[in-house]
């Protein structure tokens, strides 16, 4: 597999050739390129994108990133600048009906399983979007997820951790059933249960 010239490659976190045959045509075209004028892009954007997943992988702050890669700066603007236009969301997706195509299914699920999970807020999280889990014990945020039948993503929400899951189902299914039409039969553990069952029968259907 070829290096990257000005960084090293990391077997954790580094693209393979094969994968960024993949990844690549999925990013948005580079403005001065798609008819908006700007100047070229002064880094390669394989390298930006190996510099992310180091961060990702390794849990650090972005002034933190090794010698090597794009200055931090670089790295981080590229990162909120395709997360606001939604390219991490089309991305993913994208790679999601690959996986289920390779693996002999069909893009469209049918079915679905919806979970949540508390995770303690760092202390930088402001009270305004944190709450108190009683259940778990834990003072933070909650996500909810859906997946298909073999752990691929399909939705989330994140709410604070005091809110009820069967509040936040109501947010969950109706983006999943947005994005999804074929989904005709969703698991759910009891935490679900009373009014969410009857609101998903005719909300759902």
């Amino acid at each position: 597999m070829s290096v990257p010239p000005t960084c090293g490659f990391y077997p954790s976190s580094s693209l393979t050739d094969a994968q960024w045959a993949i990844i690549e045509p999925l990013l948005p075209a580079p403005g001065n390129t798609a008819g908006r004028g700007g100047r070229p892009e002064k880094h390669p954007r394989r390298l930006v994108l190996d510099a992310i997943f180091y961060l990702v992988r390794g849990g650090i702050a972005w002034r933190q990133l090794p010698v090597g890669f794009p200055p931090p700066t670089t790295v981080h603007d590229r990162f909120r600048a395709w997360a606001k236009s939604g390219v991490w969301r089309a991305v993913h997706d994208a790679l999601r009906d690959l996986v289920r195509v390779y693996e002999g299914r069909d893009p469209q699920p049918t079915a679905a399983i919806i979970d949540s999970q508390s995770v303690r807020g760092a202390d930088t999280v402001p009270r305004t979007s944190r709450g108190y889990d009683a259940g778990k014990k834990i003072n933070g945020t909650k996500r909810h997820l859906a997946v298909d039948t073999g752990g691929l993503l399909l939705a989330v929400i994140v709410t604070m951790a005091g809110l009820q899951d069967r509040d936040a189902a109501h947010r969950l299914l109706a983006g999943l059933r947005e994005r999804f039409t074929t989904i005709a039969l969703v698991w759910a553990d009891a935490g679900y249960a009373g009014r969410m069952l009857a609101w998903a029968a005719t909300s759902c259907t």
